[in-house]
C-alpha cells in the first residue's frame, strides 16, 4: 500500500479561490483504494464555513521551533467521501476574510504550514512514502524536507512531488526576511537553490528540491521551458526538464452532467441532445431577452474578464463578429475596460449579445448547456477547466492553441471527419474571427457534421479517473 500525502493550501468543499482547490479536492478519491492510502493536509482557515469547522475533530496539538519562535501547531481531522482530511490550525496565522492576504504575511504563513506538515507526522502516525505539494504555498516543503534528512532517520527516504497550477505565482520575497522566517541555513540562499533573481523563491525552492515535478498539461509542460511562457525560470525549467511532465486537470463527472444537471431547463444526453439540448438555447434566449430563435447559432463565453484570457482580441474583432448571424453571451467579471465592452455591445446589439457582469455557479450551467459554441482565446492556459465542461454538456470549443486547451481540444478535419472542437495557433484578432467563421459555416451548412462533432465532444473522457491513472502511474515510477 502506498501512502501518499496532499499539501495543499485549498481544497474542495472546504475553501477554494481557484481550480487547485478543484484538483486537491477531487483527485484523492480517485485513486485505487486498494494500493494507494492518499490524505490530504490544508491550513484551517478562521474563514471556512461554520458548518465545516463544526465537523473537525482535534487530534493532538504540539510546539514548533519556526527560526526564533515557537508556535503552536495544532492538528484537525475529518473524514469526507472516504478521504482523511487533516486540517493545521494556528489563529495567529489562519484568521483573517480570506486564505491569501498580502505578499508579506503569506510568505511567513506557507512557511509555517510547510514546516507543520513535516512536523506533524510522527505525532499523527501517517507516514507518507511521497508528499506531493502544490503551488508556491508548498514549496518550502521539499526544501524543508532536505533539511530535516540531516540528523533525524525519520524522513529519509520520502520523496516529493510538486504540481505547478500557474508559473505565474512564485511566492518571492527578501532573503535576508525568508532566512528570518524559516530558520533555514545560508547555504540554502544561493542561486542554484531558493534564490532568483535577488528574491527568495518558494516555488523555486519546490522545483529544484521535489524529486518529480508536475504541471497541469502536456503542452505547458513544453512551455514553461520557453522565455515567454517561463516566467524568468524556463533556464530552471530546461535544467529539470527530465523530472518534469504534463498531467491535464479532469473535472466531476457528477457535477457537470447534462443527463442530471439540476440548474438547466432541459437535461439532455448525448443519445438525444439532438432533440433536447435546443431547448435549453431557446429558454436563455427568452430569460436573457435575446432575440428568440433556435437557429441562431449561440455562443458562449464563461471567463474572468482578464488579458490572459484573450479578451483583447475579442473586443478587436467583436463590431465585425456582431454582423454576423450569431448570439453571444458572456458571463464573468474582470478588467472595467472588457466589463464595459460587453456592456456597450450588449447596448448597441440588444438582441445579439448578452453582457452578464456577474459570477454564478447556476448561469454558467446555463451558458454551458445553452450555447452551441464555447470561445476561448487565451493567451495562455496552464490547463483550463471551461473547454472540458464545454465539451461535456456538447458545446464545440473554439480555442487558441495553448497549454491545456491544446491537449484536450482536437481541431476539426473536415476530411478525416476527426476532431472535437476548432482552434487557431497565432495570438491574432483576425485568425481568429476566421475560425469563429469557419465553425459558423459548418454549423450552418453541415449540420451532420457539427452534430458528430459534438457527439466527438461528449463521449470524450475528461473524468478525474483519468488523470488519477496518470498520477499512480507517476507514484509507481518514483
Amino acid at each position: 500500500m502506498k501512502k501518499i500525502l496532499f499539501a495543499t493550501s485549498e481544497a474542495v468543499p472546504f475553501i477554494k479561490t481557484g481550480g487547485l482547490a478543484d484538483v486537491a479536492g477531487s483527485l484523492p478519491k480517485n485513486f485505487d483504494k486498494e494500493k494507494y492510502d492518499v490524505r490530504v493536509m490544508l491550513p484551517k482557515y478562521m474563514c471556512m464555513k461554520e458548518e465545516w469547522k463544526e465537523k473537525l475533530v482535534y487530534k493532538t496539538h504540539f510546539y514548533m521551533d519556526l527560526n526564533w519562535r515557537t508556535e503552536y501547531v495544532g492538528v484537525l481531522e475529518l473524514e469526507y467521501e472516504g478521504i482523511t482530511f487533516y486540517f493545521i490550525d494556528n489563529e495567529y496565522y489562519f484568521n483573517g476574510f480570506a486564505p491569501y492576504g498580502d505578499t508579506y504575511t503569506d510568505i511567513e504563513k506557507f512557511a509555517y504550514f510547510s514546516k507543520a506538515v513535516l512536523s506533524s507526522l510522527p505525532v499523527i502516525d501517517f507516514r507518507p512514502d511521497i508528499i506531493h505539494c502544490h503551488d508556491w504555498q508548498t514549496g518550502l516543503i521539499p526544501v524543508f524536507l532536505d533539511n530535516f534528512r540531516y540528523g533525524n532517520e525519520y524522513y529519509r527516504g520520502i520523496k516529493t512531488v510538486i504540481t505547478i497550477h500557474n508559473l505565474k505565482f512564485q511566492g518571492t520575497w527578501d532573503p535576508k526576511r525568508v532566512r528570518d522566517i524559516t530558520g533555514l541555513p545560508e547555504y540554502y540562499f544561493a542561486p542554484d537553490k531558493l534564490e532568483a533573481y535577488k528574491d527568495a523563491n518558494y516555488l523555486k525552492g519546490g522545483i529544484v528540491y521535489a524529486d518529480r515535478i508536475t504541471t497541469v498539461s502536456n503542452s505547458y509542460a513544453q512551455e514553461i521551458r520557453t522565455p515567454f511562457y517561463g516566467e524568468r525560470l524556463d533556464g530552471l525549467m530546461n535544467a529539470r526538464a527530465n523530472c518534469l511532465s504534463g498531467i491535464v486537470n479532469g473535472i466531476d463527472y457528477d457535477e457537470y452532467n447534462p443527463a442530471t444537471d439540476p440548474h438547466i431547463v432541459k437535461n439532455y444526453s448525448v443519445e438525444n441532445f439532438r432533440k433536447e439540448k435546443i431547448k435549453n438555447k431557446t429558454a436563455l434566449q427568452e430569460e436573457l431577452g435575446l432575440a428568440k430563435d433556435p437557429k441562431t447559432m449561440m455562443i458562449g463565453i464563461v471567463s474572468r474578464l482578464t488579458d490572459q484570457k484573450g479578451f483583447d482580441l475579442v473586443a478587436y474583432i467583436m463590431d465585425e463578429l456582431c454582423q454576423d448571424a450569431v448570439q453571444i453571451v458572456a458571463l464573468g467579471t474582470g478588467e472595467e475596460r472588457y466589463e464595459n465592452m460587453f456592456r456597450h455591445f450588449d447596448w448597441k446589439y440588444a438582441d445579439k449579445v448578452s453582457a452578464n457582469i456577474y459570477y454564478s455557479e447556476a448561469m454558467s450551467h446555463k451558458v454551458y448547456a445553452a450555447c452551441d459554441a464555447f470561445l476561448m482565446p487565451s493567451l495562455f492556459e496552464p490547463c483550463g477547466l471551461s473547454q472540458l465542461m464545454s465539451l461535456r454538456y456538447g458545446t464545440v470549443p473554439i480555442v487558441r492553441e495553448t497549454g491545456g486547451l491544446k491537449d484536450t481540444v482536437e481541431p476539426y478535419n473536415e476530411f478525416e471527419k476527426k476532431g472535437t472542437g476548432f482552434s487557431f495557433a497565432n495570438y491574432n484578432a483576425h485568425e481568429m474571427l476566421g475560425t469563429i467563421r469557419y465553425a459558423e459555416r459548418i454549423y450552418y451548412d453541415k449540420k451532420r457534421e457539427w452534430n458528430k462533432i459534438v457527439e466527438r465532444g461528449m463521449n470524450a473522457d475528461f473524468s478525474w479517473k483519468t488523470s488519477a491513472k496518470q498520477y499512480e502511474k507517476l507514484y509507481d515510477e518514483m
